[in-house]
């Protein structure tokens, strides 16, 4: 896998690196990055998946696990990334595991980041895919987490504050001079019309204020079996993978991979 330096200083870029953001919470972005990262271990692809979300992580917690180490010990100096994988073993894909409900964790400058940030850029080099599940919002710890990657996808859901909160990011992602390339998942839609519907309201204002049409990847329908997989505490790929919101997220990673 590709790793480059990009220029003027900017921070270390991984090619296989996709970041999941989501401007606002509660729009579906964990699951999505859990979703994603079974689906390309399935069809074969060595993926890890880093939650980034710092100080509300939650993807060893939608899973069921309980990993002996967390970033926590990374960032203080205590162990080393690959030291803290934690392999899901159903679904055949490893996890870094975040720290819930540390503020102070939440509140590290960029320089505090840099040694985690590089060490995640290298471990890239052994995987097909490495996703991280940015926190919401547009804080600083965000934005680092976002910058190591070349792909970031935004998920968004119909509601107003989504909307307004994923167009905040977006600017913030295209004001880089080494910007990555950002793509749109709508969530929880009611259709695939109304999916299309949001999407274009984003688009109107990225095109008019920002000068930029990021491009749709897909979207994935409102179903109900996604809460009942969360509160299982287990992937839908086990719980429903028939269903309607499997399926969608199904065609997305087959875009993804197509683009490899």
């Amino acid at each position: 896998m590709t790793i480059a330096l990009a220029p003027q200083s900017s921070p270390l870029r991984a090619e296989n690196i996709i970041a999941v953001a989501s401007g606002k919470g509660g729009v579906g972005k964990t699951w999505f990055s859990i979703t994603l990262a079974h689906l390309f271990a399935r069809a074969g692809r060595r993926t890890l998946l880093f939650d980034g979300d710092i100080g509300l992580a939650n993807v060893d917690v939608q899973l069921g696990l309980t990993p002996t180490r967390d970033l926590g010990a990374v960032f203080s100096g205590k162990a080393t990334m690959k030291d803290t994988i934690t392999r899901y073993e159903k679904g055949n894909f490893d996890i870094l595991a975040g720290r819930s409900g540390s503020t102070s964790m939440a509140g590290l400058g960029a320089q505090r980041m840099q040694p985690a940030i590089e060490q995640l850029v290298a471990l890239a080099a052994d995987y097909d895919y490495v996703i991280i599940d940015l926190g919401a919002g547009i804080e600083q710890h965000v934005q680092v987490m976002s910058s190591i990657a070349a792909r970031v996808v935004v998920v968004v859901t119909d509601e107003p504050t989504s909307l307004t909160d994923a167009y905040a990011f977006i600017k913030l992602c295209t004001a880089r001079e080494n910007a990555p390339q950002v793509q749109i998942v709508v969530n929880q839609a009611q259709s695939q019309k109304e999916g299309e519907n949001v999407y274009a309201t984003l688009n109107r204002a990225c095109t008019s204020f920002l000068k930029f049409s990021p491009p749709l990847l897909g979207v994935i329908r409102k179903d109900n079996k996604v809460k009942d997989s969360i509160r299982s505490q287990s992937s839908i790929l086990e719980k429903a993978p028939h269903t309607t919101a499997a399926s969608d997220a199904a065609s997305i990673s087959i875009k993804l991979m197509k683009k490899d």
